[in-house]
């Protein structure tokens, strides 16, 4: 069961919540509707990362846990924090830090079956953040604006 709270008025933030569950594509076209068709296929790809991670990782897909995922358009910045039931993830150091990390750091052993999520979140998106315990994902992507247009006219 997937529920939704889209944005009250007077409110900045919309909530859904599903069970663990990789079926994710309702989810993702939910949460991409008011997306600018330009960067929807990179953001489904990170957003996917992040989801399959939550139920799968995180909730172990429990289906008796939910995922939960808050989203927000905020002075020209998309926001994503998604929550889930499980244990928590201990990210690396570097993941925390403010400065821009090299997203190969992030890369596992070439014989790994998983471990890419996090290169590949760091790519995406402008802002990766964990709190502490590991169960919330805040994810950021800055709007892209149209730059303007010098005048070639005198």
């Amino acid at each position: 069961m997937i529920t939704i709270s889209l944005r009250p008025v007077g409110r900045y933030w919309g909530t859904i919540s599903f069970a663990s569950t990789l079926y994710l594509c309702p989810i993702l076209d939910l949460l991409l509707a008011e997306i600018p068709e330009r960067m929807q296929a990179e953001l489904r790809l990170g957003l996917q990362e992040a989801l399959v991670n939550a139920a799968k990782h995180g909730n172990n897909l429990d289906p008796s846990k939910t995922v939960v995922v808050r989203f927000s358009l905020i002075d020209n910045q998309y926001w994503w924090i998604i929550s889930d039931q499980g244990n928590g993830f201990s990210p690396s150091a570097e993941s925390d830090s403010d400065c821009d990390p090299d997203p190969i750091d992030y890369l596992p052993p070439d014989e790994a079956e998983s471990g890419r999520g996090l290169c590949l979140l760091h790519q995406i998106f402008d802002q990766v953040e964990w709190n502490r315990k590991g169960t919330e994902l805040r994810l950021c992507k800055q709007l892209e604006t149209p730059r303007p247009r010098l005048s070639l006219r005198r």
